[in-house]
């Protein structure tokens, strides 16, 4: 790489006591990657693979068990005050606070981030304008469709100018019309402004079309497989890393967790 990645696991670790009390268990395993800056990254993998913790652990939410992870340099745990305003997450439900208008939601981060009124409000409508939700700043939750809740929650991530975007299945819950059309918005505007994002999915198709690069997950949360993507593939090519995708995740049996 030619600059310092913007994420870094070396040899992470992470286990959880069991509920019941009846030992432990190991949610990711000696987990190593980096993420350069600007690179979108999706990472794929059934339910219980460790996408989650993987995502919990970048966020600065969990602690590892062992090895280091660093954001930007530092450990997301431990200086969890320095992101403040520098990481950006859009989870699988919109989240959006349903007292609060369209305008009010985005507005939600600029207020914690102590932004100037007038400066947060241009801010917030620029987004939401970008987002394609001009007419709807006063709308409330229940009045916008899945779609348009989600375009909301995307606003609020953007609007606070993160450096990194996390994204938790963000889409999962729409038809996939409008997924489709929110992830390609997605990916435009990661571009236009010059992100990093971690994207997580379990979704093979949503994977390719949103990844630069694509990690496969088996549990314990290790890198069962790596593809790196780029718009000049053959759709030959491209077919090749799904198959391949479709045969690791086929050598793991689903989980329950």
């Amino acid at each position: 790489m030619t600059s310092a990645p913007v994420i870094r696991f070396d040899n992470v670790s992470k286990t959880f006591e069991r509920p019941d009390g009846r030992g432990s268990f190991v949610a990711v395993d000696k987990l190593s990657f980096e993420i350069a800056p600007g690179e979108i990254v999706a990472v794929l993998g059934k339910t219980g693979c460790g996408k989650s913790t993987m995502f919990n652990i970048v966020a600065g939410l969990i602690e590892p068990s062992s090895g280091k992870a660093l954001v930007d340099g530092h450990d997301p745990f431990r200086d969890f005050d320095y992101f403040r305003g520098k990481i950006g997450i859009v989870f699988q439900g919109d989240r959006l606070m349903p007292w609060r208008s369209a305008l009010d939601n985005v507005l939600l981060g600029l207020q914690i981030l102590d932004t100037d009124d007038s400066q947060a409000r241009e801010t917030a409508m620029r987004w939401l304008a970008r987002l394609g939700l001009s007419g709807h700043e006063n709308d409330y939750p229940h009045a916008l469709s899945g779609g348009m809740r989600q375009r909301v929650s995307i606003a609020r991530a953007f609007a606070v100018d993160p450096n990194i975007l996390l994204c938790d299945e963000p889409f999962s819950a729409l038809d996939e019309m409008t997924a489709r059309d929110l992830r390609a918005e997605f990916v435009r505007l990661v571009r236009q402004t010059h992100k990093t994002a971690v994207f997580i999915t379990h979704q093979i198709g949503e994977a390719m079309e949103i990844g630069d690069r694509v990690l496969v997950f088996q549990r314990p949360a290790r890198i069962a497989y790596e593809a790196r993507l780029s718009p000049g593939m053959s759709e030959a090519e491209r077919q090749a890393v799904q198959q391949q995708i479709m045969a690791v995740l086929a050598q793991e049996p689903a989980s329950v967790a």
